[in-house]
């Protein structure tokens, strides 16, 4: 009944994405761009272990796309400082232990990156300025 790239639940999951992406704040935007990158670094670590090197490439290309033009990008080095200043150089060593992972299908460095992501993600959730805002 439905084609592949039809399908309502995809569709459903997609509009949610996009509403979301559309009314969250930018502290919510970095939240959604760490979840973007760890979960295309997750389908890549599938499909290494697969051996299947076509979507390991696409969804390690992905995740460099998201650490580079969205985490990267959204840095202020000016108003960040030495904390800005390190998490750009982070981001750029992710970035390179992607392209290694990627050209010899190595899982444990897409681990590796994954464990830097999380680490970082984890400290962005700590900091909700909504919550700080009501106390």
């Amino acid at each position: 009944m439905f084609g592949s790239r039809l399908n309502p639940a995809n569709t459903y999951a997609a509009l949610g994405r996009e509403s979301d992406i559309r009314t969250a704040s930018p502290h919510r935007l970095i939240i959604l761009l760490f979840e973007g990158a760890e979960s295309a670094i997750s389908v890549a670590r599938l499909h290494a272990e697969q051996k299947n090197f076509s979507e390991r490439g696409t969804h390690i290309s992905k995740a460099i796309d998201i650490i580079t033009n969205g985490l990267k990008a959204s840095l202020d080095v000016e108003a960040g400082g030495e904390l800005a200043e390190r998490l750009s150089a982070l981001y750029e060593y992710m970035v390179s232990r992607l392209l290694w992972a990627n050209m010899k299908n190595d899982v444990p460095t897409l681990n590796e990156v994954l464990g830097l992501l999380n680490e970082i993600h984890e400290a962005w959730r700590q900091i909700d300025p909504d919550k700080q805002q009501q106390n």
